[in-house]
């Protein structure tokens, strides 16, 4: 690797780029992206010396009790270098919470990235994950997932 992790959240313009290189353009509303962004609580992106943001990850939340990862993405020319590892350890270094606390760390995981986040102690025991997009009134989507 020639790049380093840097401590801030993904500009929109990096947030796009590396979306649309997963595929991920859908999962995401362009008109709220900034604002979302902004929502951050923490993030960290990966720099590559010659072709620049080439990963990164954000965390949401209350930053005192709960967080949650989300968004990490490194882009496919750049996958099996370890990127993904030290973005997720490195939100982690900044989500650490004061001496005597804890925080309740969370995240969805592509079976494929389960490796990742259990190298880095993350768990599915005892825990079910679940969600639902709600849509605002009169849009056809808001069905539970």
């Amino acid at each position: 690797m020639s790049g380093r992790v840097v401590e801030r959240v993904a500009t929109p313009e990096e947030h796009a780029a590396l979306a649309a290189s997963v595929g991920w353009e859908s999962h995401f509303d362009e008109e709220l992206r900034s604002a979302s962004l902004r929502g951050s609580i923490a993030g960290v992106v990966y720099l590559d010396d010659a072709d620049g943001a080439v990963g990164m990850a954000r965390a949401v939340g209350d930053g005192l009790q709960y967080a949650y990862i989300q968004d990490v993405i490194v882009h496919p020319d750049h996958e099996g270098e370890g990127i993904a590892t030290e973005l997720v350890a490195r939100l982690i270094d900044l989500l650490r919470p004061p001496p005597g606390t804890d925080i309740f760390i969370g995240l969805f995981a592509s079976e494929e990235a389960h490796g990742v986040y259990e190298s880095l102690g993350f768990s599915s025991t005892g825990a079910i994950g679940m969600h639902q997009r709600v849509a605002s009134p009169g849009d056809a989507g808001g069905q539970p997932s």
